[in-house]
């Protein structure tokens, strides 16, 4: 997705600035033209040479320093940036570019930019808290600079508190989430459902299965990167929650049902990837079974109530996409779930086959649609197939005309 965007990431004096070595390290493996700029404070902290040899390209901190004669450096890169992204960002530099001052090579890109741009301050929680800071902070936020909140946590200077740089796979979100275009999906209401749903037995012990959410976050990011507006509506997972998107966190099928139900009327798209519990018990202790020897214990199952079929009933104008995660039959049974749940696309793929299951980084996956159109998907990581699947649903909505 980052494929041949031009960024520029402007580094600022601080210790957080040895995070930026593999941000940019990560912005060049992804194809992105990364050009650093760095403060003569940044220099301090990490050489120039880490990031010429991480990005490919001359790192520029002398706003006279002109390595081509044909072009003004700071005004050719402020105009080719598809994003500027400082990070970390320090209270000298956010207060110079509340106040205009351009007296390097950073500020004066910036400045004179029309490209989105981002900062990630990072400093001591008293400092960051400094309402001079805090004023700074707001006025760049009414100039259209997106500001990201930093992390708590135990401070290089010793304290504990707000004033961390996010890690760099958060960092990576929301560079994505900036550079890539909008598409047809673009200001949407986009829900996706993730992960497993836990059904009672007892107050330790419960029904679920091995649904890590691995799929529906990826989804989810996905669909944000388009521009759509996201509503994440997750089951219990280790996943870190994705930049930019609401999450709403369930636990039972009966959550989930009054969750996804909730925003229906509302959402444009809905993509039903969690694997929701097809039983609950019919009674839960109150208190945790005892076991005992020699003693056989059944349990009385009753049937969850079916979300997808309830959202293809009362399907009016919406999207709706789901999942078959099959053993056996993966076309036959794919095929009979989107006509009998009154399904737009659904998503198939062999939970037996190697690299498709559940907790994997990977899937395989079909999709089929109710224009009867298929494709077919060998192996591939998840935010992959996400992909795929956010692109089959624009085709779709371009093939059926819909609004």
């Amino acid at each position: 997705m980052l494929e041949n965007k031009v960024i520029v990431v402007g580094i600022c004096g601080g210790i957080a600035a040895f995070k930026s070595a593999a941000l940019v390290s990560q912005l060049t493996q992804a194809g992105a033209e990364v050009h650093v700029m760095m403060t003569e404070s940044a220099t301090k902290f990490v050489t120039p040479l880490t990031f010429q040899a991480v990005s490919r390209n001359h790192v520029y901190i002398d706003t006279f320093d002109e390595p081509d004669a044909g072009k003004i450096t700071h005004i050719d890169l402020a105009d080719r940036a598809d994003l500027i992204f400082l990070a970390p960002a320090s209270a000298n530099t956010i207060a110079k570019l509340a106040h205009g001052m351009a007296d390097n090579m950073l500020t004066t890109t910036v400045l004179a930019t029309k490209a989105p741009v981002v900062l990630a301050p990072a400093m001591n929680v008293n400092m960051f808290d400094h309402p001079s800071v805090q004023a700074n902070l707001a006025r760049l936020v009414t100039y259209g600079y997106e500001v990201i909140e930093p992390d708590a946590g135990f401070l290089a200077c010793g304290w504990t508190g707000k004033g961390r740089m996010p890690e760099v796979p958060q960092l990576l979100e929301y560079i994505q989430m900036h550079a890539t275009p909008n598409t047809a999906l673009a200001n949407k209401r986009v829900v996706v459902t993730a992960g497993p749903t836990r059904e009672a037995i007892d107050p330790v012990r419960y029904l679920s299965n091995d649904s890590s959410g691995k799929m529906g976050y990826a989804l989810a990011r996905e669909a944000r990167n388009r521009g759509a507006h996201v509503t994440l509506i997750s089951g219990p997972t280790v996943e870190a929650i994705p930049v930019g998107v609401e999450v709403v966190s369930v636990k039972t099928s009966a959550d989930m049902y009054e969750a996804v139900l909730a925003r229906y009327d509302d959402a444009d798209v809905v993509v039903k990837s969690a694997a929701v519990s097809d039983y609950r018990p019919m009674h839960v202790y109150e208190q945790k079974r005892k076991k005992k020897a020699d003693d056989d214990w059944t349990l009385a199952l009753a049937p969850t109530a079916d979300i997808l079929r309830t959202l293809g009933e009362e399907k009016h104008a919406q999207l709706l996409v789901g999942f078959a995660a099959e053993s056996e039959q993966v076309e036959r049974h794919a095929r009979e779930k989107l006509a009998r749940k009154n399904l737009d696309i659904i998503v198939a793929n062999d939970i037996t086959a190697e690299g498709a299951g559940f907790d994997v980084d990977t899937n395989i996956v079909s999709i089929y649609t109710k224009d009867d159109h298929c494709h077919h998907y060998e192996k591939q990581t998840k935010a992959e197939v996400a992909r795929h699947v956010f692109d089959e649903v624009e085709a779709y909505e371009k093939r059926c005309a819909r609004p």
